[in-house]
């Protein structure tokens, strides 16, 4: 789950690190009202959607940026109705782009130096790994590619935690002054409590800022969080917004399923991540493209696999489907009959083809042979996979 610039800032105050005061609003009266009550002539204004590049971003009314400074309260309520309810579209949002609902109106801080900080998961140790640089307020992909030897990597022992020492060689290595590096270790320590506390698979603040007076301050800070663990953290869940995420996704979310949209023509529906993941890898072998990773998941029931017929169709760019089923905990028998009732409810109108292997097999097999449905019966996954491409190419 991702959470707005807003929301982010709000949490790393819970945890004690310094970031610029602001207001998150809807309307351009409320920009104003905000404004006035910073009681400065330093704003900024910051369009506030789940995609990065907002500030070299451009609106489909073709007003440039989707985060500009402002001198008055005035000049940010003008700034604010050129933004909300307009179709952002940045680097990361692709050609459709995303709708600004909300701006951010906040203090503008004087920048002296920009740093990159972020708390990830690193997945090959299954531990925290703090990732910086001196080379803030760029995209850190970009700094990887073209000067690898800035990235400073920090593996964190996830029992002992953030070390003292850590947070002050961390401190050294990114250049700062002596006089800053205590303040500066316990804002690390904050971020990593922030980690910690909040069950985050990352933490990323860029840029983190050093002002002229000597002030250090996250000017920008974007979350993701273990979804598997926002049951622990009903505060966090309640910022999900779902008007930043597909529908699709939305809707599987509902009924227990790993759904994520892609941009091809043959849709899947398989049980087990892992076997998703081969399943796409082959159809693009052979030649096919997929339209979706959907994970039924190991226990689903009829109405899961309904729910998963209605989300494949309701793609009008797929062509053709291919259900893969590896029967251990589930049993081919029981999602034979949801594949049955599924594409009679949703009136299948496009090739189905359906791979089943393992526990009852014989059964489920013979479910669907006698089901009277057009369905396409594979041996096994590279027939499946071929048969298909075949499929989606006829359509």
């Amino acid at each position: 789950m991702n959470i707005h610039e807003y929301q982010a800032k709000e949490l790393l105050q819970r945890f004690g690190v310094a970031t610029p005061s602001g207001k998150a609003v809807s309307s351009a009266e409320e920009a104003e009202q905000a404004a006035r009550e910073l009681g400065t002539d330093d704003l900024v204004v910051k369009a506030q959607i789940h995609a990065g590049g907002r500030g070299k971003g451009t609106f489909a009314n073709g007003f440039q940026g989707g985060v500009h400074l402002a001198k008055s309260a005035a000049a940010a309520r003008d700034l604010a109705a050129k933004m909300l309810g307009q179709t952002l579209v940045t680097h990361q949002t692709g050609p459709v782009g995303r709708v600004v609902n909300k701006v951010l109106i906040a203090k503008s801080a004087e920048i002296r130096r920009e740093i990159y900080f972020a708390i990830l998961l690193d997945r090959a140790t299954a531990a925290p790994l703090i990732v910086a640089s001196t080379e803030g307020g760029v995209e850190i992909e970009t700094v990887a590619e073209k000067s690898p030897e800035k990235i400073i990597r920090e593996p964190i022992d996830p029992l002992a935690g953030l070390q003292p020492f850590q947070a002050r060689k961390l401190a050294k290595q990114l250049g700062f002054e002596s006089a800053q590096i205590k303040s500066v270790s316990q804002l690390f320590e904050g971020l990593y409590r922030t980690f910690i506390g909040l069950d985050c698979s990352m933490v990323e603040v860029n840029p983190l800022v050093v002002t002229p007076g000597g002030e250090v301050l996250a000017l920008d800070a974007k979350f993701n969080f273990d979804d598997n663990a926002l049951y622990r953290h009903p505060e966090i869940a309640a910022m999900r917004d779902t008007q930043e995420e597909d529908p699709r996704e939305v809707e599987a979310s509902k009924s227990g399923l790993n759904y994520i949209g892609l941009e091809g023509d043959i849709a899947c529906l398989v049980n087990g991540a892992g076997l998703a993941m081969a399943t796409m890898d082959i159809i693009k072998f052979y030649g096919g493209s997929p339209a979706n990773f959907l994970d039924v998941g190991g226990g689903a029931t009829e109405e899961q696999v309904t729910q998963a017929f209605k989300l494949l169709v309701s793609d009008a760019h797929v062509r053709a489907i291919l259900v893969n089923i590896f029967g251990g905990i589930m049993q081919c028998d029981v999602i034979a009959q949801g594949i049955i009732n599924a594409a009679k409810t949703v009136h299948l109108s496009v090739p189905l083809i359906v791979r089943l292997e393992g526990t009852n097999v014989a059964a489920g097999k013979k479910l669907i042979a006698e089901s009277g449905l057009a369905v396409i019966a594979a041996d096994d996954l590279g027939d499946a996979a071929q048969k298909v491409v075949k499929a989606a190419e006829r359509k």
